[in-house]
C-alpha cells in the first residue's frame, strides 16, 4: 500500500538533527540528543517547533480529535493488513486502491485535499517534492504510487521495519557516502522498470515558509535511466483566510505523536498538492540543472521570470544541450525566521 519514508522519508542524502531520538516517520535522520552528527555532507534544516511550527488558530473539540486519532489509526492499520492481498491485484487497480487508502489517510486527519495540474505520466518517474510533513507522503502516493528511499536502520526497527521492507522501499546507508553510487544505480534499475520512484531531495522536512535546496545525486538516477522527472509542489493552508501554515510541519526534534495530535486537532487545514509540468528525459545537460528545474518548479515563492525559465526548458528539451541550461540568478536560499 502506501510507502514507507525515506526522510524517516526521504532523500538520498538524509540529514542530521539537532536533539531528539529517531521514531517511526520522524522527518529527517538525527544524531542522538547532544551529539553532533557523524558526517558533514548530511543535509539539515533550521526548523524546529519551538521556532517555526504555529498552533492552530481554530482547534476541534477534543471528542472530536480522539475520534479523528482512532480513526486514522484504523485506516492505517487496515491497508497495513491488506497489503499481502492488494500485492496480488493487477497493477493498474492496486494503484487505484493505494491512492484511494491514501486520500482516505489524509481526509480522516481532518485535512482536506486541494490537487491542480495534470496527472503525471505512466512508465519509469522519479516523483520529486519539497518536504513539509508526514502528510506529504500519502499526499504523494495519492499523486502517483511509488518505491520510496529509506534509511537502512528502519529495517531493524520492531512492525516498522518490516511493513517497510513490504511496501518495497529502496534502502540507503546515509552514513557511507561511498554507498551512494550504488544507492543511485539501484534507483536507475528500478525507473528502467518502469515503476516511479518518490523522493523528497531537500533531505529533510522544512516548516513550509522556508524551504531548502535539492540535492542533485538522485537526479542522476533519472538521467541513468533516461526518464522524466516530475516535480509536485505541496503547500498546507488555513481554510477559514487562506494563509500559510505551519501546523502540519513535522520539524526538528517534533515527535510523530505531537505532530499527529496537531494536525488531528485543528480545524480548516488545506492540503494543496500542484502537479506542474513533467521535465521530459533527454531535457538537462547535467544533474544540476535538472535539480534546478525540479526545485524551481516545487518552490511557490519563486519568481515569475524563474517559472517562466523551468517553462521555457519544458517546451525547449529538444534543443542541443547549450540552449536548455537553465539560469541560477534568480534562485533563493531560504532561511527559517
Amino acid at each position: 500500500m502506501m510507502s514507507a519514508p525515506s526522510t524517516g522519508h526521504t532523500g538520498l542524502v538524509p540529514r542530521p538533527r539537532r536533539g531528539g531520538v529517531p521514531g517511526l516517520l520522524r522527518p529527517a535522520w538525527a544524531a542522538p540528543a547532544g551529539r553532533e552528527p557523524a558526517s558533514a555532507w548530511l543535509p539539515s534544516a533550521p526548523c524546529t517547533p519551538g521556532a517555526c511550527v504555529e498552533s492552530a488558530r481554530a482547534v476541534t473539540a477534543v471528542p472530536r480529535a480522539v475520534l479523528r486519532l482512532v480513526s486514522l489509526l484504523v485506516v492505517v492499520a487496515a491497508g497495513v493488513v491488506l497489503i499481502p492481498v492488494v500485492a496480488r491485484v493487477p497493477a493498474a487497480r492496486r494503484d487505484r486502491l493505494v491512492r484511494v487508502w491514501c486520500r482516505t489517510i489524509v481526509r480522516t486527519a481532518g485535512v482536506r485535499v486541494r490537487t491542480t495540474g495534470a496527472a503525471p505520466p505512466t512508465g519509469g518517474l522519479l516523483l520529486v517534492a519539497n518536504h513539509i510533513s508526514w502528510l506529504d507522503i500519502p499526499l504523494l502516493a495519492a499523486v502517483r504510487p511509488g518505491r520510496m528511499l529509506a534509511k537502512a536502520e528502519i529495517r531493524r526497527w520492531p512492525v516498522a521495519g518490516a511493513l517497510t521492507a513490504s511496501s518495497g522501499a529502496l534502502f540507503i546507508e546515509r552514513d557511507r557516502l561511498r554507498a551512494l553510487p550504488a544507492t543511485v544505480a539501484r534507483i536507475a534499475d528500478t525507473l528502467r522498470g518502469g515503476a516511479a520512484v518518490v523522493v523528497f531531495p531537500e533531505g529533510s522536512t522544512w516548516c513550509g515558509r522556508a524551504r531548502g535546496r535539492f540535492r542533485r545525486a538522485v537526479f542522476q538516477a533519472a538521467l541513468d535511466a533516461d526518464v522524466a522527472v516530475q516535480p509536485v509542489r505541496l503547500r498546507y493552508r488555513r481554510r477559514d483566510g487562506g494563509a500559510v501554515t505551519t501546523a502540519p510541519a513535522f520539524v526538528g526534534s517534533d515527535s510523530l505523536l505531537t505532530s499527529v495530535w496537531r494536525v488531528v486537532s485543528a480545524r480548516g487545514l488545506v492540503a494543496e498538492v500542484h502537479v506542474p509540468p513533467v521535465l521530459p528525459p533527454g531535457g538537462a545537460p547535467d544533474r544540476r540543472t535538472l535539480a534546478l528545474a525540479a526545485e524551481t518548479a516545487t518552490d511557490h515563492r519563486a519568481t515569475a521570470d524563474h517559472r517562466a525559465a523551468t517553462d521555457h526548458w519544458v517546451t525547449v528539451h529538444h534543443r542541443p544541450a547549450g540552449a536548455r541550461r537553465l539560469c541560477a540568478r534568480d534562485t533563493v536560499k531560504s532561511r527559517c525566521p
